[in-house]
C-alpha cells in the first residue's frame, strides 16, 4: 500500500494523534464547478473545516498515487490540467497503473478515505439512481460504496437530476442509515425539501457521532449518510429547479449523452438554465456541509475520548 498511498504530513499527524479529519472529494474541482470557482471553493471548504477544529484531506490520484490531503498547488493543478479522469472505485487501479491524473467521485473518495483511516467525508450531493433506472439499471456506484465504507458521509442529499425516491429505496436495500440533520425530510440538493421522509433524524453533531459509534463498535460496520439542507437563503425555488432539470434531461437524451459524462453535463446545463444561480447554491451547500462534517468529526473524537 505504501507504494500507492500518500497521506499528507498534516493529515497523517492528525490521524496518528486521534484528531478530527474530514475527507473531501475532488470531482467538484475537475468536473463539477466552472473555473475559477472550482479552485476557490475547494480552498474555501478546507478553510471551513479548519475553522471548526478539524484537518481537511482532499483526495485525488496524482502521479501513480492516491493522495489524501492535496496541497494548494495540487488543487490548482487538478482545477487547470486538461484531461483529468473522473475516478470512481472501478477506475482507481487503472488510474494508478497508467498513471493518470484523476479526480475522485464520492465512491472513489470513500474507498481512498477508508484506506487512509479517515472516518468523515463531506461532499455536495451523492450520486444515486438515475431517472429511468428501473429499466436501465443506471445506479451510481456511490450507493453500494456508502454501504461498504466505514465512513460518515455528509451531503445535501442526492443530486436534483436523480430519481430521489428510488435512490432512498436503494439505500435502504443496501442497509445505509440515512440521517436528516435537523430535518425529517430528505434535502434535494438545490432545495431544502423533497417530500420524502428520512428514517432517522439527528439535531447535533454529538447525536450523529453517537449513531456512528454505535454502528461501528457494535460490529455492524459500513457507513452512515447524513443529509443537510442547503442554507435557506441560498435555496432555489423547486419549480425553477424542476424546469431546468427537465430541460437538461431532455437535451441530454437528444444528444445521447450518458455514462460518466452525464452528471457533469447536466449540472453545467442546469447552471446555464438558472443563470448561474445553481452554481451559487452549490457553493453554499458545499461550504455548509464541510462545516457540519468538521463538527461531526470533532464530536467523534470526543466520543472516542469518553
Amino acid at each position: 500500500m505504501q507504494q500507492y498511498l500518500r497521506v499528507a504530513p498534516a493529515v497523517a499527524a492528525a490521524l496518528a494523534a486521534g484528531r478530527p479529519v474530514v475527507a473531501l472529494e475532488s470531482t467538484v474541482i475537475a468536473h463539477g464547478l466552472p473555473r475559477p470557482a472550482n479552485v476557490e471553493v475547494a480552498l474555501a471548504m478546507q478553510a471551513a473545516i479548519r475553522a471548526e477544529g478539524a484537518t481537511p484531506a482532499t483526495v485525488a490520484l496524482l502521479d501513480g498515487q492516491i493522495v489524501v490531503g492535496l496541497s494548494e498547488d495540487e488543487i490548482a493543478r487538478l482545477g487547470e490540467e486538461p484531461g483529468v479522469w473522473k475516478a470512481s472505485r472501478r477506475d482507481l487501479a487503472a488510474a494508478l497503473a497508467r498513471p493518470a491524473t484523476a479526480a475522485t467521485t464520492v465512491a472513489g473518495t470513500l474507498a481512498c478515505a477508508t484506506l487512509a483511516g479517515v472516518r468523515v467525508f463531506s461532499t455536495g450531493g451523492i450520486g444515486g439512481a438515475h431517472r429511468g433506472a428501473a429499466s436501465s439499471f443506471d445506479i451510481s456506484a456511490d450507493l453500494p460504496e456508502l454501504a461498504r465504507a466505514p465512513v460518515v458521509t455528509v451531503c445535501a442529499g442526492a443530486k436534483a437530476i436523480l430519481d430521489l425516491p428510488l435512490t432512498l429505496e436503494y439505500l435502504e436495500t443496501q442497509g445505509v442509515p440515512v440521517i436528516g440533520y435537523q430535518t425529517d425530510e430528505l434535502p434535494a440538493f438545490y432545495t431544502r425539501e423533497s417530500g420524502l421522509r428520512v428514517p432517522h433524524r439527528a439535531d447535533s453533531p454529538a447525536e450523529v457521532a453517537a449513531m456512528a459509534s454505535a454502528q461501528w463498535h457494535s460490529g455492524l460496520g459500513g457507513g452512515l449518510l447524513v443529509t443537510v439542507p442547503i442554507p435557506q437563503q441560498y435555496a432555489l425555488p423547486q419549480a425553477q429547479v424542476d424546469v431546468a432539470v427537465g430541460q437538461a434531461l431532455t437535451e441530454a437524451a437528444a444528444a445521447a449523452i450518458a455514462g460518466p459524462r452525464l452528471t457533469p453535463w447536466l449540472l453545467a446545463r442546469v447552471a446555464e438554465l438558472t443563470g448561474g444561480e445553481s452554481v451559487a447554491a452549490n457553493r453554499a451547500l458545499l461550504l455548509n456541509n464541510a462545516a457540519v462534517a468538521a463538527r461531526i468529526a470533532v464530536a467523534l473524537v470526543d466520543a472516542d475520548d469518553r
